[in-house]
């Protein structure tokens, strides 16, 4: 069974085995809420986090606000990203 998270999350089990193929928890958290018959399995076409400069990586983890990226390294960046 899949862990409660909360209102927030209409489909526990999908946010669930979203997050474990790597998405963001925000990410997985639009799709988790969904319909999955309205809404097609693949998303955009953009490169993988590992594909990105680190400028690219440090510019969208200030946009959507991580703290002490100054400091990350691009593999870092990339982590706090998906996990953002």
């Amino acid at each position: 069974m899949a862990k409660d998270h909360g209102p927030s999350i209409k489909d526990d089990e999908r946010y669930e085995a979203l997050r474990d193929e790597g998405m963001s928890k925000e990410k997985a958290a639009r799709i988790a809420n969904s319909d999955p018959h309205s809404t097609g399995k693949k998303g955009g076409h953009s490169k993988k986090y590992e594909d990105w400069t680190k400028e690219k990586l440090y510019d969208k983890a200030k946009e959507v606000g991580i703290e002490g990226r100054s400091s990350m390294s691009k593999e870092e960046l990339i982590e706090a990203l998906r996990n953002h």
